[in-house]
């Protein structure tokens, strides 16, 4: 079992930047790929970025791409999202999710959430 806990979120003005941090725990080794997804009232989760602990490229949304860095700590237990130039509709609760693999199943984690919200 994976635990993910995360920490960074707030309110920033427009053009601002945060950067949020998910630490994992328990069977960290089984972990395959760390992402944070983001999710608004009325709407469904959605991806913002993702990144193989395996070392290979990110993936992010095209939303975010040109302004957002996912990045992994050297122990590849914790993920890092740097959002640069905010917007308001990047106002949304941000989660953590790991994708485990273990013993040929697959699942996924996810953390509590940690709300991002961007106003003047």
């Amino acid at each position: 079992q994976v635990f993910l806990v995360e920490s960074g979120g707030g309110l920033v003005q427009p053009g601002g930047s945060l950067r949020l941090s998910c630490t994992a725990s328990g069977t960290t080794s089984t972990i395959r790929v760390l992402g944070w997804y983001r999710q608004t009232p009325g709407s469904q989760r959605e991806l913002v970025a993702r990144i193989p602990t395996n070392g290979a490229s990110p993936l992010y949304a095209a939303s975010v791409t040109d302004r957002s860095t996912i990045s992994l700590s050297k122990d590849k237990n914790t993920v890092y999202l740097q959002m640069n130039s905010l917007k308001p509709e990047d106002t949304a609760v941000y989660y953590c999710n790991a994708f485990v693999m273990e013993l040929g199943d697959e699942y996924d984690y996810w953390g509590q959430g940690t709300q991002v919200t961007v106003s003047s």
